[in-house]
């Protein structure tokens, strides 16, 4: 087994199909199904289950993507490390945000981070914070910016603020909402993330204790989604998010506090198996730091510090 055969069937994997890794890579395809094939003989198992509409892998792939992912990226960061003992810290730093936070902090970090930290660069994933900690796990980030209903166990976190729910809205003439109460959203048409994630795991939950069957009108899992939907007058989302001023289209939409109050918590999790290396390390910090601000002083509706 080479290095080339863990880079090739990650590729596979995250690509969907033979032909799409294919090109990535670039390796004739031809070619990269007998290595594969190969790397199959000699471990005695299928890793792949082949079909018209792509590749996915078995359960024994599966193991092996993880372990194949964790390698591969232990083996990037030894360049970054060595070379950040001398000199200025260098490197790449994968983050993701969920899109909700992504949407008032990505730029923010991005630009803290050229300032502060010019020769690390960042590549930025957006999605449902449950995703993001899968992809923690199999080693393709390096830290991410989740909503946390409860606290996600194996992983190493830092609690940075909990945040309450808001009821968003179109907005109509004459009326503007401070705060709403939970079992009003029985008749309300919502539109809500789609299964698996964080915050519709907990509504469901509080909807069940409330003996409340959800009016689900539509499902989408991106934030700029929900809030165009609302703006076309489908129905009214939930989002931990109360100010939409700096977005486009912001006097479409109204939000009101949920009563009794909701929380979700934000925190950055990272592996708690992995040490980070220290452009990671140093992005950890800068990205609570500029989180911190936001908040203490930027007043960020229904946000509570968790750190001094």
């Amino acid at each position: 087994m080479q290095l080339r055969h863990l880079r090739y069937f990650v590729k596979i994997v995250e690509a969907g199909s033979f032909s799409r890794a294919a090109a990535l890579i670039p390796v004739a395809q031809p070619a990269l199904s007998q290595q594969i094939a190969a790397l199959e003989e000699e471990l005695g198992v299928v890793l792949l289950h082949r079909s018209a509409r792509g590749a996915r892998p078995t359960a024994a792939g599966a193991a092996f993507y993880t372990e194949a992912a964790s390698i591969l990226s232990r083996m990037e960061r030894i360049p970054q490390i060595v070379r950040s003992l001398d000199g200025e810290i260098q490197g790449v730093v994968r983050i993701g945000m969920s899109s909700t936070l992504a949407s008032f902090l990505a730029g923010e970090l991005m630009e803290k981070c050229r300032a502060v930290l010019p020769k690390i660069s960042l590549r930025f994933s957006s999605d449902a914070s449950g995703q993001l900690g899968a992809r923690i796990r199999d080693s393709s980030l390096d830290l991410a910016l989740v909503f946390e209903d409860q606290p996600t166990t194996g992983f190493a976190r830092e609690p940075l603020f909990r945040q309450r729910l808001f009821v968003v809205s179109p907005c109509k003439p004459g009326r503007r909402l401070s705060a709403l109460r939970f079992e009003r959203l029985a008749d309300m048409p919502l539109i809500l993330p789609a299964h698996p994630n964080i915050t519709r795991g907990m509504l469901d939950r509080l909807f069940s204790e409330a003996g409340i069957v959800p009016q689900v009108v539509a499902e989408t899992e991106v934030f700029s989604g929900m809030l165009s939907a609302v703006q076309a007058g489908i129905g009214h989302t939930i989002l931990p998010r109360g100010d939409f001023s700096g977005l486009p289209g912001r006097a479409m939409v109204s939000a009101a506090l949920i009563e009794p109050p909701v929380y979700l918590t934000a925190a950055v999790i990272a592996s708690a198996d992995v040490p980070l290396a220290p452009p990671a390390e140093a992005v950890r910090g800068l990205l609570s730091d500029v989180v911190m601000q936001q908040v203490r002083e930027k007043g960020l509706a229904g946000a509570e510090l968790l750190t001094p």
